[in-house]
């Protein structure tokens, strides 16, 4: 099973850090205002960086260590998953 860490940029260009095992279903989810309740209020998302994880457990943690990086350093991280600088 695949699983998926990501990053959305929302519509007041704060950064959302998620994990699924379904991107397109979860992406499809926070795009309709059914995911999780940060992204429903800023709407339109847009998919920014993913990242594929070993196994579930991977994910997890992977999702939590971006999630402690500060502002700059993910989008350090989305700039170079893109190949664009900063």
């Amino acid at each position: 099973m695949a699983c998926f860490v990501y990053m959305l940029r929302c519509a007041d260009g704060s950064l959302y850090t998620g994990s699924t095992t379904d991107l397109d279903r979860r992406l499809a989810a926070h795009q309709s205002g059914r995911g999780a309740k940060y992204t429903r209020s800023r709407l339109p998302v847009e998919l920014v960086y993913r990242e594929e994880a070993s196994d579930w457990s991977a994910a997890l943690r992977r999702e939590a260590a971006i999630k402690h990086l500060s502002r700059a350093q993910k989008l350090e991280l989305i700039a170079a998953s893109s190949g664009v600088t900063i």
